[in-house]
């Protein structure tokens, strides 16, 4: 009976994931590597786009559907050991994971920076960057388990987020 019941709320929890699309009205993220774009679209439109920094080579930031799992203020670079908020930290003010390459969220992510000249350029080492400003502006009006798509495509973001079903 504990297992029916514990399956039952997690197919009806709003943290589980309701397939690989988003419905029609929900908060959407798409990012195009070949233009170094990300667009938030939201309540069945495209509400903002901004440019972006990705991956070096072609393979290092992920492409398909994600979801957003973690999010942080002030994030902590791991990897050098720099506590959020200190100049040095290259993750800059805000850390948006999402699970691809069935991670958890702490390994690929969109965050900030702490060099805005690296924006527009293939440069990270899979995430994907943005300025300050952008990246606290997204953090702020994205709820956990929102939809992340990212491609390489020669598509407007308007056909992409229709045939994503972000968009009608």
């Amino acid at each position: 009976m504990l297992k029916l019941v514990l399956s039952l709320f997690l197919v009806i929890s709003p943290l589980w994931p309701l397939g690989q699309n988003p419905r029609v009205g929900e908060p959407f993220i798409i990012i195009n590597k070949k233009i170094n774009y990300l667009a938030y679209i939201d309540d069945g439109k495209i509400q903002k786009v901004f440019r972006v920094a990705t991956g070096k080579t072609a393979d290092l930031t992920p492409e398909g559907t994600f979801n957003i799992t973690y999010k942080a203020r002030l994030p902590y670079w791991r990897k050098k050991n720099i506590p959020g908020g200190d100049p040095r930290n290259p993750l800059g003010s805000r850390w948006i994971g999402f699970d691809a390459l069935n991670t958890d969220g702490s390994i690929y992510g969109i965050h900030g920076n702490n060099n805005p000249s690296t924006i527009g350029k293939y440069i990270s080492n899979g995430c994907v960057r943005m300025y300050t400003s952008d990246v606290n502006e997204l953090f702020d009006k994205i709820p956990f388990g929102t939809k992340v798509f990212i491609t390489s495509s020669a598509s407007s973001f308007e056909q992409l987020a229709r045939e994503n079903g972000a968009i009608k």
